[in-house]
């Protein structure tokens, strides 16, 4: 029988077989890489080619650091010498005198760095520069004190700017190595215009068009020079005055649209020009510029509406704006400048809406706020009558475009305007009281419907794990990233060939000799059939010995034997470390490899991420349409009718949690339904909770056939028995009834197999409180004659329990028997004043303890020390107060000091003891 395997086959295992002995080789190279240079390194250590000088100490500053200081010092000094000269003594001199000092200083300050710069010495001459721009200032300045004094103060500073700007700026393009002058020259540069408009008496609109004109001048200097230090200027410049501009026009935009409209509509041109220049701040800067559009249209619009629209124009524009990233004009824009116009069109919209928040809100919330008494038959009126009916226009309109946007969160957030426009929509038109309640109550039917049944609102989404229609600038990268074939490009190579990603695209069949930008025979991939199955791509690969990129494994035996180099046993130089593991290639003939899949968390389904959108505002609308209808007996009954049905609907027809929280709700509904009832029918607090009865009774039943359902249902039903509780608390027989009634339903639902543990231990616990109460309430002092005759027979039956079953708990077997007469008695001990009950009581608790602890029976142990320390607390608490009240005050904190250190000093002994005890009582049955 021939057991060879198929050419095909044997290929492939010829190939894995390949692949594993290459990263094995490829692992010893790294390993023996490093290794060498483990070795090499102490050798160059120990042998130092020259002798090693002691290191200096170091100082406290660098020389450089000292020498910028000290030029700094001496250029403030001799600026504030200047300035001092210019004020104080210029008039001690003639014109003459005064002509030749300041222009002797300012041309010896100015023509001095040519000469240090000559010499090396830069910062001095950057210094001395300094002092040179400061002297043309006091020029211009002395030259208006004595020659032009006749002159406007802010027209001659408007000049003077341009002129210093101008000179500046020329000084340093002529010394170049300076880096003061041309920043300096561009502050200077953003006064003349300002100043010029408000020499010429120019109010705010023509001081903000010159702030414009000058921050767009600054712009250009930022776009169309080299220079750091002057391109962040003019950038501080245009952000500054732009920015002034922007504000300017949007106030001018309430006071005189107008006049404002055109100044914003000319910020944003500039804005959106220099975010097209400059991608880096394309967003921020296109958020500045829609946000301007904005103001300007809005303004327009503003003023041709009346009051009560003007919200609603700022809206539309802000649509209109964020539209742009679907627009067919869209695609020609850079993708930064589309998303900062979106967003500022998004930012608009939002606030907006914020806007018309408050009749969501009065809608929502607003009978909670109730000032009347229940079925009083008044109805509080909504706060917000005088608020613009535009506010749900708004809100429609926001819904009808996330409507088209064919994306997950857009429809979510329609679902959600469109539950907030249905829940609004009473408070501006002031509906009556009836409209209102079955527009609410319709508003929680139709959000409940979609959360069971969202299909219909999923049309036109995309699927999770799918990638939708790529945008256009999607598209044009993908276009530049793949070539002709769609496949790929590779990365750039350096020197070596070797790319980021792995070698360059191997040579055409034939010989090659290695060499440091050639790869060898194994530095390369060996030629083989196309669609030959090769080795896995995220396989290990380490440097080859001459620190290129080992390959992957053979696909074919032609290629000859993988693995050989030339220079396999030439070890890597020291100096060149390995290169990481895995920066090979892939698939042969190619440069590039496939990035390794990486788990991805999994997207919600878009049905069950709108059915909780609806569902949340399912709810709202229902606690508000039951507190609304509080104001009419009539309408309590109808509203929580309608809830219980819709919420039981959506209990049996939904699914998840959504499923759960509805059968909570309509267990509450239909308590309401019971105590709504019961007040209807004038019956006092204990009837009303002996009623509610009905409602754990009734979950109880329905837990047994509800299974998906059934725990959570059973919950909301146990704490509305306990609201049960409290009502009948005013009168301890209903109390004991309550009680008892309460565990003929525990005990019922414990005949299930799933609820048996805990239900009977509740059932018994039921029946154990309803009859101490019921002794309390006839007034029974001694209650050992009620308790005993309990007592011995369930001990009883719990000895014979044991011994047919000796791993039964002791808690099963004891627990109720001990139970049902130490805990009363404690509770009569407690009040007795006689000596005699707390003492046979505490000789009782003792033997039960001492039984526990002889036999290990954790209930005895646990019920008799309980009760046995109880007991002696209370006949020791008038001695410990004695004691106390005669120690001095000190003392009490000082013993808790103590015993706090012992504790802390004995904390791991402590906690070992506890550990040592929890385990023995664990071990007892």
């Amino acid at each position: 029988m021939d057991n060879s395997l198929p050419p095909a086959d044997e290929l492939v295992l010829v190939d894995r077989e390949l692949a594993q002995l290459e990263a094995r080789r490829t692992q010893l190279l790294a390993r023996r890489a490093w290794l060498v240079q483990v070795l090499y390194r102490p050798a160059r250590a120990a042998t130092p080619r020259w002798p090693v000088t002691p290191a200096a100490p170091a100082a406290d500053s660098t020389p450089r650091s000292a020498q910028n200081v000290l030029l700094t010092l001496g250029g403030t000094l001799l600026t504030i010498a200047a300035v001092a000269f210019t004020l104080v003594s210029w008039g001690s001199m003639g014109i003459g005198g005064r002509a030749a000092v300041l222009c002797a200083v300012t041309g010896a300050a100015l023509s001095a760095p040519v000469v240090l710069l000559r010499r090396g010495l830069v910062s001095t001459g950057e210094s001395v520069a300094v002092l040179g721009l400061v002297l043309t200032v006091l020029d211009a300045y002395a030259l208006h004190r004595v020659a032009l004094s006749d002159t406007d103060g802010l027209g001659y500073a408007a000049v003077a700017s341009a002129v210093l700007a101008g000179a500046w700026a020329a000084y340093g393009s002529a010394l170049p190595r300076l880096r003061v002058p041309l920043p300096a020259g561009v502050v200077a540069a953003q006064l003349p215009l300002p100043l010029g408009v408000l020499a010429a008496g120019g109010g705010a609109t023509a001081f903000a068009w010159a702030a414009l004109v000058t921050a767009a001048a600054d712009g250009a200097v930022v776009l169309w020079t080299r220079p750091l230090p002057v391109r962040i200027t003019a950038g501080a410049g245009a952000a500054l005055l732009g920015g002034w501009a922007l504000l300017t026009g949007g106030w001018l935009s309430f006071s005189s649209p107008w006049s404002g409209a055109p100044l914003l509509l000319a910020g944003a041109a500039v804005c959106l020009y220099a975010a097209w220049r400059k991608p880096g701040w394309a967003v921020a800067v296109s958020v500045v510029a829609g946000l301007a559009v904005v103001a300007a249209l809005g303004g327009l619009l503003r003023s041709a509406v009346p009051g009560d629209w003007a919200v609603p124009g700022y809206v539309l524009c802000g649509l209109v704006l964020a539209s742009v990233w679907r627009a067919g004009v869209g695609a020609r824009l850079p993708r930064g400048v589309r998303t900062g116009l979106t967003g500022a069109g998004a930012a608009t919209v939002a606030l907006g809406l914020l806007w018309a928040l408050p009749p969501v809100a009065g809608g929502a919330l607003g009978p909670l706020a109730r000032t009347t008494e229940v079925w009083s038959g008044e109805h509080t009126g909504p706060g917000l009558v005088a608020y613009p009916a535009t506010a749900a226009l708004v809100l429609a309109v926001v819904a009808a475009a996330l409507a088209s946007v064919p994306r997950l969160w857009a429809r979510c957030g329609a679902l959600a305007l469109v539950w907030a426009l249905l829940t609004a929509l009473p408070v501006a038109p002031g509906l009556p009281y009836a409209a209102t309640l079955a527009l609410q109550l319709l508003t929680t039917a139709a959000a409940l419907w979609i959360a069971v049944r969202p299909a219909p609102l999923t049309r036109g989404l995309p699927r999770p794990g799918t990638t939708p229609a790529a945008s256009p600038d999607a598209r044009t990268t993908a276009a530049r990233t793949t070539g002709p074939t769609n496949r790929p490009a590779t990365a750039a190579t350096g020197p070596s060939g070797v790319s980021a990603t792995g070698p360059a695209e191997p040579p055409t069949s034939g010989p090659s000799a290695p060499g440091p930008s050639a790869p060898g025979p194994a530095d390369r991939p060996a030629s083989g059939p196309v669609g030959t199955p090769v080795a896995d791509p995220s396989a290990p690969s380490a440097p080859g010995p001459a620190g290129q990129p080992a390959s992957g494994p053979a696909t074919s035996p032609a290629s000859g034997p993988a693995g050989q180099s030339a220079g396999g046993s030439v070890p890597p130089p020291p100096s060149a470390p390995p290169r990481a593991p895995g920066a090979g290639f892939g698939a042969p003939g190619t440069g590039w490899m496939p990035p390794r899949p990486r788990p991805q968390a999994s997207a919600a389904e878009p049905g069950t991420v709108l059915g909780w959108v609806a569902y949340a505002g399912g709810l709202v609308s229902a606690a508000g349409a039951v507190a609304l209808a509080l104001d009419v007996r009539g309408a309590t009954f109808l509203a929580l009718g309608a809830v219980l049905g819709l919420l039981t609907g959506v209990a049996v027809l939904g699914t998840g949690a959504r499923r759960a929280v509805s059968a909570c709700g309509a267990v509450l509904a239909a308590a309401g339904l019971v105590f709504a009832g019961a007040a209807a029918a004038g019956l006092e607090a204990h009837w009303t909770g002996l009623a509610l009865l009905l409602v754990p009774a009734a979950t109880a039943a329905v837990g047994a056939t509800a299974r998906p359902v059934a725990l959570p249902v059973e919950i909301t039903g146990a704490a509305v028995g306990l609201s049960a509780l409290g009502l009948a608390a005013s009168r301890p027989a209903f109390l004991a009834l309550v009680l008892a009634l309460g565990g003929v339903i525990a005990a019922a639902t414990a005949v299930r197999p799933e609820r048996r543990r805990f239900a009977s231990w509740a059932a018994a616990g039921l029946f154990l409180l309803a009859a101490w109460v019921r002794l309390g309430a006839w007034g029974v002092t001694t209650p050992e004659a009620y308790t005993l005759p309990v007592t011995v027979p369930a001990l009883v039956v719990g000895f014979l329990r044991r011994r047919r079953d000796p791993e039964a708990s002791s808690w099963t077997a004891y627990g109720p028997g001990l139970a049902v007469t130490l805990l009363p008695s404690l509770g009569a001990a407690w009040t007795d004043p006689e000596w005699v009950r707390p003492l046979v009581l505490g000789v009782a608790a003792l033997v039960v303890t001492l039984l526990g602890a002889r036999f290990r029976l954790q209930a005895l142990l646990l019920l008799g020390g309980t009760v046995l320390a109880l007991d002696g607390l209370h006949e020791l608490a008038p001695y410990v107060v004695q004691v106390v009240g005669a120690l001095p005050r000190w003392l009490p904190p000082a013993l808790a000091g103590l015993l706090l250190l012992a504790v802390g000093a004995t904390y791991e002994q402590r906690l070992r003891d506890a550990r040592r005890l929890r385990e023995r009582l664990a071990r007892m049955r």
